[in-house]
C-alpha cells in the first residue's frame, strides 16, 4: 500500500471550518430536539389520561348539572296559615245566624241581645262557643276553627255589642308569617336545577264550602233550613231546578243571607256548595 493511500483512509471528513461550525451546532441542537419531542409526548399521555377521566359519565353530569332551583315553599305549612281574624271568622261562619237572629243567635250590635250574655264574662262566652249551646254546634259548625280564633270571633261580636272584652294576642309565628316580605314567604332559592311552579285553577271544593259557611244552619236545620241529606225536605226544592237554587243561594231566601252571610264566596263557590248540598238528598 502507497504513502497516498494510507493518508486517504484516515483523512477527517472535516476538510472547511464551515462543515466544523455545523458539526458542533448539530451536536448541541439534535438532543435538544430530542429532549423537546420527548416531553410533549409525555405531556399528551397525560392529558389523555386527564380527559379520559373528565369525559366519564358521572364528571359530565356534575358539569351540566345548573347552578340553582326555585323552590316554592308549602302553601299549606304552619307558616302560611295565619289565623283568622274575629271579624273574618264572623264573616265566613258567624253571619249565617247572628246578622238576622235565627234561631235565637243574639243578633250582631244588638246590645239589648248580648246583655245578659255580656254579663258571663269573655271566658264563658269562648267556652260555650267552642262547645256549642243550644242550636248552635261547636265553633259555629266549624270544626277547623282553632280555640284561638273562636276566642277572637267572640271578643269581635261580643265588642260589637258594647263590651270590651281583651283580643286574644297572636302567637310568635304568627307574627313572624305576617311581617316576613311576600316574597320571601312565597319562594326559597336552593342549589340545583330551576324550576318553576304555577298553581293549577280547580273547580270551586263544595263540601269544604258547605262545612264552613253553610253548615251552621242546614246542618241542624236552623230557621226552617231544610237539613243536608233530609230528602223529603229537599225534594220540592230540587224539583225548582238548579237555576232557582243557585238564584236563592247567591241572592238570599227567607232568614238566608245572600250567600249564607259569607259575602267574600264567588257566585262559582256558591254554586259548587249548592251543587254539593243538592247531591246528598239525591
Amino acid at each position: 500500500m502507497s504513502q497516498n493511500e494510507h493518508d486517504s483512509e484516515h483523512q477527517s471528513p472535516i476538510k472547511t471550518p464551515k462543515q466544523l461550525i455545523t458539526v458542533i451546532a448539530l451536536a448541541f441542537l439534535v438532543p435538544i430536539v430530542l429532549i423537546v419531542l420527548v416531553s410533549q409526548y409525555v405531556a399528551n399521555m397525560r392529558s389523555v389520561d386527564k380527559n379520559s377521566a373528565a369525559m366519564t359519565p358521572d364528571a359530565v353530569a356534575k358539569r351540566l348539572k345548573p347552578v340553582g332551583e326555585l323552590a316554592f315553599a308549602d302553601a299549606g305549612g304552619d307558616a302560611a296559615k295565619a289565623p283568622k281574624s274575629g271579624e273574618e271568622v264572623y264573616k265566613s261562619v258567624c253571619t249565617a245566624c247572628h246578622s238576622s237572629g235565627a234561631a235565637g243567635a243574639p243578633k250582631f250590635g244588638d246590645k239589648s241581645d248580648w246583655a245578659p250574655r255580656l254579663k258571663a264574662g269573655q271566658k264563658m262566652l269562648v267556652e260555650t262557643a267552642i262547645k256549642g249551646v243550644g242550636a248552635m254546634p261547636p265553633r259555629g259548625g266549624s270544626a277547623g276553627l282553632s280555640d284561638l280564633e273562636v276566642e277572637r270571633a267572640v271578643v269581635y261580636l261580643a265588642n260589637q255589642a258594647g263590651a270590651k272584652f281583651k283580643e286574644p294576642a297572636a302567637p310568635a309565628a304568627e307574627t313572624t308569617a305576617t311581617s316576613a316580605p311576600a316574597a320571601e314567604k312565597a319562594a326559597v332559592a336552593t342549589p340545583a336545577a330551576e324550576k318553576t311552579a304555577a298553581p293549577a285553577a280547580g273547580k270551586a271544593d263544595g263540601k269544604k264550602i258547605f262545612e264552613s259557611t253553610c253548615v251552621v244552619c242546614h246542618g241542624a236545620g236552623i230557621a226552617g233550613a231544610p237539613k243536608a241529606g233530609d230528602k223529603a225536605a229537599w225534594a220540592p226544592r230540587l224539583k225548582t231546578g238548579m237555576n232557582a237554587l243557585y238564584a236563592s243561594a247567591i241572592d238570599g231566601k227567607g232568614a238566608m243571607p245572600p250567600k249564607g252571610g259569607n259575602k267574600a264566596l264567588a257566585d262559582a263557590e256558591v254554586k259548587a256548595a249548592v251543587d254539593y248540598i243538592a247531591s246528598l238528598a239525591k
